[in-house]
Formats: structure tokens, C-alpha cells, sequence
């Protein structure tokens, strides 16, 4: 999700309405077999988000989103992050409270607790998921993935990263670096194509999974293994392994991850990305 090296880190105007009365079954079940063992367990069952840090801020990579708790809301054991477009004033990021003028709202939520595999025994490797539903809408940006203290220090993996007006794919990468806002790893973005996934993200809840060793890390769709990152010179995951990650969520709007010169005014005005449950295991 941090993709400069700076601090770092729909084509229709609305979503189409949401019922969150009805959750749909999972489409696999839970990893609890082979050893693994249940480490964190949030389904959203409680109205308060105690085991999370929200954020209320800007962020980076030139979005255009404030980040503030109202927008994160929680009916049916449904967490469900709301983004709308309202002219709004706030800090530039965490860091810095210069106020800064945002076209949108929306909402970003980081783990207090952190995870990742060790050498120790019953860590060696570890399991982490969750069950989303992806906002639709040109300009939207949701993800799900994690983060080291001092970026890229010790390290990021990216789940998945979407767009809201590309339906059918999402992407991964890893970023990873020896000093603080310069990361070393290079060209590790892969991108989960329609012809694998075969079914638009947008439309109702999946499972995305990414299994981290010490040697490789593995990314999951409802169960199914869609790229393998095999650690190598160049991507560094080998360094990742004995360090611990913060679990981000977040749907941010515009930046960098669109193409340049992205007209905001043809953006959606408002969607939501819909979170049933988070899960990490380790074994």
C-alpha cells in the first residue's frame, strides 16, 4: 500500500445499495486442522473496535481520503468502512498536522497487536485472512495487508490491493528496505488476473489468505493458491521472517495507484467495503 518513497507509506457517482442482513456462508472452512492454532479471532461481534487503532488523519501516496473513526460502523457482526465524498479538513498524515484539504472520507483501522513467523517452536509460520467485500467505484482503493514499524524497515506484504472500477483483479506485492522511506525491492507487484479469479470482487464476500514462512509467502483466494513469492536476492523475504507485522485495512480514494492525471470528479461518490471477520494463525 506504501508505494512511494516518501513517508510511506464505477464509472457510476454512487454503490449500489448494500443488505448486510444476509451473510453469505464461507466459501471454505476455517484453517484449524495440521497443527495450526487460533491467535486472533476479531468477527465484530462487539460495537467497539477495541482491538484495533483508528485512524483519523491523512496518509500518503497522494490520496485524497481523510481518515476518521465515523466512517467505520458495525451492524450484524459486519464491520463496514464508508467511504463518500465531502470536502473536509484535516491532518496531512499521522505525523503531521499541517491542515490539509480532502475531497472524501473513509476509514482505516490497524491491529494493536502484531504477527509474523520466528524461529521459536509453534511460530514458524503464520496464517492470515479475512472475509471482504470489495467497494465498487471509479477511485476506490481498499486493502488489506501488513506493515513493520519504520517503513520499509522491516517490511510490507500486500495481500491484496484493488480497484473499485476493476472488478475482476487485484494485486500483491512486498516491499522491503534497510532504511526508512527507501524501499530496496523492486518489480514484486503481481497482479491476480480475471482469468484466475473468473468472478467480480465486488459483488459479494471472498477469503483472502496469505501464508507466511521463512522462505516463501502465499497468496490465497477462497482457498485456492494464486502466487507463490519464493524468496530470492531480490525480494528480500527472507529478511522479513523474525519480524513483526501490524494487520492494516483500509479503502483509500485516488493517489497513485490510479493513472495519472485521474479526474477526481469522475470518481464514485460513495461505497462501502464490508469486513465479516479477521483471523491469524500460526503453527
Amino acid at each position: 500500500m506504501r508505494i512511494l518513497f516518501l513517508a510511506l507509506l464505477v464509472l457510476s457517482c454512487s454503490s449500489p445499495t448494500v443488505n448486510i442482513t444476509r451473510i453469505p456462508e464461507p466459501v471454505s472452512e476455517e484453517p484449524i486442522e495440521d497443527g495450526w492454532v487460533l491467535v486472533f479471532d476479531e468477527n465484530f461481534d462487539e460495537t467497539n473496535l477495541s482491538n484495533w487503532n483508528v485512524w483519523k488523519s491523512g496518509a500518503f501516496n497522494e490520496e485524497i481520503q481523510l481518515y476518521r473513526p465515523e466512517q467505520l460502523t458495525i451492524e450484524n457482526s459486519i464491520l463496514t468502512i464508508n467511504v463518500k465524498r465531502e470536502a473536509i479538513t484535516g491532518d496531512t498524515t499521522p505525523t503531521d498536522n499541517t491542515p490539509k484539504n480532502f475531497e472524501y472520507v473513509s476509514g482505516r483501522l490497524e491491529s494493536k497487536s502484531q504477527f509474523g513467523p520466528s524461529s521459536e517452536d509453534g511460530e514458524n509460520t503464520y496464517r492470515i485472512m479475512a472475509r471482504i467485500k470489495m467497494p465498487s467505484g471509479n477511485g476506490m482503493w481498499p486493502a488489506f495487508w501488513t506493515l513493520g514499524d519504520d517503513w520499509p524497515t522491516n517490511g510490507e506484504i500486500d495481500i491484496v490491493e484493488a480497484r473499485g472500477n476493476e472488478p475482476m483483479e487485484f494485486i500483491s506485492n512486498i516491499f522491503y528496505g534497510t532504511t526508512p522511506g527507501i524501499p530496496l525491492t523492486q518489480n514484486d507487484e503481481t497482479t491476480i488476473t480475471e482469468h484466475q479469479l473468473n468472478v467480480d470482487i465486488t459483488a459479494d464476500f471472498h477469503i483472502y489468505e496469505l501464508i507466511w514462512k521463512a522462505d516463501s509467502l502465499e497468496i490465497y483466494f477462497d482457498g485456492e493458491l494464486l502466487k507463490k513469492y519464493e524468496a530470492n536476492a531480490n525480494n528480500y523475504i527472507a529478511e522479513l521472517f523474525n519480524r513483526k507485522h501490524t494487520i492494516v485495512i483500509n479503502s483509500a480514494v485516488g493517489g497513485v495507484f490510479f493513472p495519472p492525471n485521474s479526474d477526481s470528479a469522475d470518481f464514485a461518490d460513495e461505497a462501502s467495503m464490508l469486513i465479516d471477520w479477521i483471523k491469524v494463525f500460526k503453527r
